[in-house]
């Protein structure tokens, strides 16, 4: 039961109803939006509710859901079922249409899985679909929704009829029509005109008994008249009549096809039901998306629990301005918090809290989504009673207060705990005291019923009676005392204060009314307002301090869990480490006996020389640190070394006692250098590393080939040479002179710009120092780096690197018409 009989219009619901509509695609989805009511069947509603949240999540997640036409043809097909009667065309192809829509809505849902939308698949599956009704439209209507030639044989006969008759019309006009603008009966503009459906030609009205035919119009002035000329009147006729066949013709064929579908109407007439009622969910997911709404927790009880919860018509119309809206935070349950009393000053925001009550309430049992956070829970209620507003009557002879007492005489006989009750400034409308202790007992007997229920007011009688009753909670709207304006927030278990005298004293009422109207209520009753605000101030400050702390320790907690983070992962990255430590210092082990072999061969090279072995020594150390056994270890590398060291000097001792033989020996043999020098001797110049070939000996001279030169030179002034030195020096003189002529040849090709757009920081950098050192060997004194502008990252880490460079003697932005900052000019000096 929904009382009084305007609830719908005290709760704004009625808007609601609106701008449901206007998401509606048809007048079949605007219909049911108009059926739509409060229900009190609660797995009616969870169906209502789970579809409407299925197909918000089609609004949001695809994006092939037909909607081309939600067309009503129900009137014609009711039209139908009388014998003889037809659809025409556009009614056909309406019809057609449609169910196109029909059909590719049942196809969109039955490709979907089960648990994607489960009740909207459930509805689809009772749906009949009429592919042999659209066969049949196919075949007489083309893809205008005209009638085709070849709908019969009849009507395709008849219409080449027609299309010929024309032709031989239109060939006569023509022909009469040039002749008359040849003898000058009329203009030579004149074109032919159709009056009637019948062909004519414009004449000037004194020349109309000059051409021949029927007079069938004249214009608004009369000075022309239209001539149907005599030899094309039977032709005209003829046409006529084909029409009149052509049109039974058609009207034959639509009562044909009248005859397919009138046994499927009631079929029909149920399936645009169905596209109705998805027309109607469509609108209401689309109207929840537009207010941020969702689907909340719910059950069959009447304890709910709402989070953040919004009134949706402010909603939109904050949004519409850029503007926030202070969100409800509520919760009635049983047994302590059933009856919320929400006190406060004048327009601070009491009445449209209970009207946002009221309004999520019954839009949520009438199917629709509500806005409010995903942690909330819904009740569930029978019965919703308002009063709310002035409800006098003069022809009831009600005041105002009789209409409040009429509304409560209604609450307590039919009141019970599946009601929800919503009072509007409890018990105002007569003399305070009496309508204070009116108000109170009602709502003490409203509190044995156990119905829930949000109730403001004004009277300090209720205030107390909350604090002291289990079952009734106070509900204070807060209001700032130090810029005297309401926050239109919601505070559960304080009572509020009225405010009036600071209201009063911002609006500018003179300060000794004020004093006279303290004095007039009593010190008591002022104390108790102003204790009242103290409450509400000291309440506020340590809420403030409450959340300071909260804030603080959820950043404790985040610098605690962070910590904790990084320290096991120091602890990872520790282990880690020892790991790979231990995992090396086996590897070094495992190496010993091939680093002892290392050792060895360094001993051998350089013939047991003592500094090289003790090199060799030190460096083995790092292994007899790191051996598990360090004492083994050392004793069997120290072994090894010693041997090692007496193999080698009895080497050396035998190497030097055989070079001593063979210096003696040679003590015996004259010196090679001392020997004459002779044709094809090695030689050089003294002091001079390059050698050359003896060619002639003169005496005390010889003819000496250094290459390709050959000159005389003193014997005295040549020594020989070995021929690892000749073979030496002509390596080196041959890779100079390879190097000389790569370098003539680079300088030959060497191109002074670099294009290094599009590569990585690295690259590019490489290829810059790459380019600037072929500048530096090729001796340019100039190079162009085109690196691009974009972001400039790549330009500046580019010159970064261009200071460091000491061969760089300066770099600049290129001339902004051969590229600006987009090119680096570099000075190589």
């Amino acid at each position: 039961m929904i009382y009084p009989e305007s609830f719908e219009d005290k709760i704004k619901f009625t808007r609601i109803r609106e701008l449901v509509k206007d998401s509606c695609m048809s007048a079949l989805g605007k219909e049911v939006v108009d059926e739509m009511s409060f229900s009190t069947n609660f797995e009616e509603v969870d169906l209502h509710q789970l579809r409407t949240n299925e197909f918000k999540k089609v609004c949001l997640e695809e994006d092939n859901f037909p909607t081309g036409y939600f067309i009503d043809v129900r009137e014609p097909l009711v039209r139908i079922r009388i014998e003889g009667r037809f659809m025409d065309e556009s009614e056909l192809f309406d019809l057609k249409r449609s169910l196109t829509t029909i059909n590719d809505i049942c196809r969109f849902f039955n490709k979907k899985e089960e648990e994607d939308y489960p009740k909207l698949k459930e509805l689809v599956s009772e749906v009949a679909v009429f592919p042999f009704i659209l066969d049949n439209i196919d075949g007489i209507l083309n893809k205008f929704g005209k009638i085709k030639d070849n709908a019969s044989p009849e009507l395709d006969r008849i219409r080449k009829e027609i299309f010929n008759k024309q032709n031989s019309i239109s060939r006569k006009l023509n022909a009469i029509l040039k002749r008359a603008k040849h003898d000058g009966l009329v203009e030579s503009d004149v074109t032919v005109s159709i009056r009637d459906g019948r062909a004519v030609i414009p004449v000037p009205a004194a020349n109309k008994r000059k051409i021949g035919g029927i007079v069938q119009d004249e214009s608004a002035t009369g000075k022309t008249s239209f001539i149907e000329p005599a030899e094309v009147v039977e032709i005209n006729n003829e046409v006529r009549e084909l029409e009149y066949a052509e049109r039974r013709e058609i009207m034959r064929i639509l009562v044909e096809v009248a005859n397919v579908i009138r046994p499927y109407i009631d079929e029909l007439i149920e399936s645009y039901k169905f596209m109705g009622t998805i027309d109607f969910i469509r609108a209401k997911a689309r109207f929840a998306i537009s207010i941020n709404a969702l689907l909340p927790n719910y059950k069959k009880q009447q304890n709910f629990i709402w989070k953040e919860a919004v009134h949706p018509l402010l909603y939109l119309q904050h949004k519409a301005v850029n503007k926030e809206v202070i969100p409800l935070d509520l919760e009635l349950s049983d047994p302590k918090q059933r009856l919320l009393l929400i006190s406060g000053p004048n327009a601070g925001g009491k009445s449209v809290c209970l009207q946002t009550v009221g309004l999520l309430q019954y839009m949520f049992q009438c199917g629709l989504l509500v806005p409010m956070n995903e942690g909330s829970s819904m009740g569930f209620f029978k019965h919703v009673f308002m009063d709310m507003g002035d409800e006098q009557s003069i022809e009831n002879d009600l005041s105002t207060y009789s209409s409040h007492l009429f509304n409560m005489k209604h609450f307590l006989r039919y009141s019970q705990k599946e009601t929800l009750i919503l009072i509007d400034e409890f018990g105002t409308g007569t003399e305070p005291m009496l309508g204070g202790a009116i108000a109170e007992s009602v709502l003490e007997q409203l509190n044995q019923q156990k119905v829930y229920g949000v109730i403001t007011t004004h009277y300090t009688n209720l205030k107390h009676l909350a604090s002291q009753t289990e079952g009734i909670e106070n509900g204070a709207m807060l209001f700032d005392t130090g810029r005297i304006m309401p926050l239109y927030k919601l505070q559960i278990a304080q009572p509020g204060s009225s405010f009036a005298f600071e209201i009063a004293r911002k609006i500018g009422l003179p300060e000794n009314i004020l004093s006279s109207a303290k004095e007039k209520i009593g010190q008591e009753h002022v104390d108790y307002d102003k204790n009242l605000r103290e409450i509400v101030r000291d309440k506020r400050y340590w809420e403030q301090k409450r959340n300071t702390i909260r804030i603080n320790e959820k950043k404790l907690a985040d610098v605690l869990e962070r910590y904790q983070v990084d320290l096991q992962n120091i602890k990872k990255e520790r282990k880690e480490i020892l790991d790979k430590a231990k995992s090396d210092a086996d590897h070094l082990l495992s190496n010993a006996n091939k680093e002892i072999e290392n050792t060895i061969r360094t001993i051998k090279e350089t013939q047991a020389n003592k500094e090289k072995t003790k090199e060799a020594r030190q460096k083995l150390e790092g292994f007899k640190e790191l051996a598990v056994d360090k004492k083994a270890k050392d004793e069997n590398i120290d072994r090894k070394i010693k041997q090692i060291e007496d193999r080698e000097r009895r080497k050396a001792n035998r190497k030097n006692k055989k070079e001593g033989e063979q210096a003696a020996a040679a003590k015996l043999r004259p010196k090679q250098s001392e020997a004459p020098i002779q044709v094809g001797d090695n030689v050089r110049l003294k002091g001079q590393n390059t050698p050359g070939e003896v060619m002639k000996v003169q005496g005390k001279e010889a003819t000496v080939a250094f290459g390709s030169l050959s000159t005389t030179v003193k014997l005295n002034r040549l020594e020989r040479v070995s021929n690892k030195a000749v073979k030496r020096s002509n390596t080196i003189n041959a890779t100079a002179s390879n190097v000389g002529d790569k370098v003539r040849e680079r300088k030959l090709t060497f191109k002074p710009d670099i294009d290094v757009r599009g590569k990585r920081t690295e690259e590019a950098i490489q290829m810059v120092m790459n380019q600037l050192d072929e500048a530096v060997i090729c001796e340019a004194s100039e190079v162009k780096i085109l690196h691009g502008k974009g972001n400039g990252i790549l330009r500046v880490m580019i010159r970064e690197q261009l200071n460091t460079l000491p061969f760089v003697h300066s770099f600049r932005d290129e001339d902004l018409q051969y590229g600006g900052s987009g090119i680096t000019v570099v000075s190589i000096g």
